[in-house]
């Protein structure tokens, strides 16, 4: 899998990462999006942070005065792990009629998992984060599903096969109705282990199709996760009719949650596995700006998967994308792309 091999390249040659009790609370790198119209000067003395300083006490304040700029709709801190110890700080923007993604309002019913469900799902959380401190972070998908390389992660998963199958219609209930996001967001975990069948894959892909437009973020990273787990299964396993479509993936590249944007990205690198020209052309015509945007980026863990799929828009092979990023020949590439923007992409030819 060519991302393998590039994360491999990219762990081994250009990040350092550390423990989450090792980082340091100072900014190691600031990475803004969404700004084409506004100054980024005024964006960076309304942030009020600089590379090297503390991150900002409130996030709300700073969003405050990001939002007071002239063309600015709305603004999206988020800090994440890590550069050199430090903190990554995401500044997304919303310009006055840039692409905007509508989140749908949360649900306003009772209906919650069964307590049984919802604990294994909390001894879960607690074990990923052993093993993510042991460095054990791999997982196989090949199920439809993910498996995960850790023996007591993978147990607890195990057990998730069981509560899908008993518990199918309260997560289908809690996903559309429930108003604790927690709830929903186990849902959106937890409907990917499902039993496949006619009716029943048809509603677990159209559930967390659904919960891709939640408005809590940590609900739609597990429908992202969970529908890129079925995606790939897909391949492995074709009698199961699993068909999930990519227009709410791309949608999200223009999302003002850099989570979102993120988690998009690596979802549609594995949907352009086979450079299938009609998702990347829809890439091309709703987010190629976003993409763009991403694969520029100074954080080469972030900037890397945006830059799988430029490289696939630009008609390249995965040997041509993999030399291109090890070469350093990433704005090329990109300046290629970014001139044919409005040049449909052709169906990709794989040569013997």
């Amino acid at each position: 899998m060519v991302r393998r091999v590039f994360l491999f390249v990219l762990a081994a040659c250009c990040v350092t990462t550390a423990r989450a009790d090792d980082i340091s609370p100072r900014v190691g790198l600031i990475q803004i999006y969404g700004a084409r119209k506004v100054s980024l000067d005024k964006i960076r003395t309304a942030l009020g942070v600089r590379e090297g300083s503390l991150l900002p006490p409130s996030k709300s304040g700073v969003e405050e005065r990001l939002d007071k700029i002239s063309g600015v709709v709305a603004s999206r801190l988020e800090a994440t792990c890590c550069l050199d110890g430090k903190s990554i700080l995401y500044v997304g923007i919303e310009e006055k009629d840039s692409p905007h993604f509508e989140f749908r309002p949360e649900p306003q019913g009772n209906v919650t998992l069964p307590k049984d469900l919802t604990d294994e799902y909390a001894d879960f959380l607690d074990t990923v984060d052993q093993s993510i401190r042991l460095g054990e972070t791999g997982e196989s998908l090949s199920n439809g599903y993910s498996v995960m390389d850790n023996p007591g992660a993978r147990e607890h998963q195990r057990a998730f096969v069981s509560f899908a199958a008993k518990d199918l219609d309260a997560l289908h209930r809690v996903i559309r109705e429930s108003s604790d996001p927690d709830q929903r967001a186990i849902a959106a975990y937890v409907l990917q282990y499902g039993p496949r069948g006619p009716r029943t894959t048809t509603q677990i892909v159209n559930d967390l199709q659904y919960a891709l437009q939640d408005g809590d973020d940590t609900v739609r990273k597990n429908a992202i996760r969970s529908l890129a787990a079925m995606y790939v299964g897909a391949k492995f396993h074709p009698q199961d009719k699993v068909v999930v479509q990519p227009t709410w993936f791309v949608e999200l590249l223009n999302s003002l949650d850099w989570s979102d944007r993120h988690n998009a990205t690596q979802a549609l690198v594995d949907m352009t596995e086979d450079h299938n020209a009609d998702t990347l052309n829809l890439i091309r015509e709703r987010a190629l700006p976003s993409l763009i945007e991403m694969a520029n980026f100074r954080d080469l863990a972030s900037a890397l998967p945006a830059f799988i799929l430029t490289g696939r828009l630009a008609g390249l092979s995965e040997k041509e994308i993999q030399e291109a990023w090890v070469g350093g020949n990433r704005q090329q590439v990109i300046k290629q792309v970014a001139k044919s923007e409005k040049k449909p992409l052709l169906p990709f030819v794989k040569l013997p």
